[in-house]
């Protein structure tokens, strides 16, 4: 398995763990805005934590890991969850930081 060199601070916000979309197909459920127009499908998925923040954030990346759009959850599991929602398989992709 090749290492994937996510970085360590995304937003200014801790990376906690991260997946790569590559095989995952989206489902659709979930659609993002950004000044009116629709995102398109990630490149891959960051969990991450602002250090005054009692939940965490799912974001969405393109292929330099800029964030491009974000969900805030209460839990990691909860964000997992959200992204198994969006894309379906994502879940065995996880890798912690």
């Amino acid at each position: 398995m090749f290492k994937i060199d996510v970085p360590d601070v995304i937003g200014s916000a801790n990376v906690i763990c991260y997946a790569v979309v590559n095989l995952c197909l989206p489902t659709y459920n979930t659609q993002h805005y950004a000044n009116g127009e629709l995102l398109g499908v990630a490149y891959g998925l960051v969990i991450c934590k602002y250090e005054n923040d009692d939940g965490c954030y799912l974001f969405y990346c393109d292929d330099q890991w800029v964030e491009f759009a974000d969900t805030w959850h209460e839990t990691t599991d909860d964000a997992k969850d959200q992204a198994e929602y969006e894309y379906a398989g994502i879940t065995n992709n996880w890798s912690f930081k």
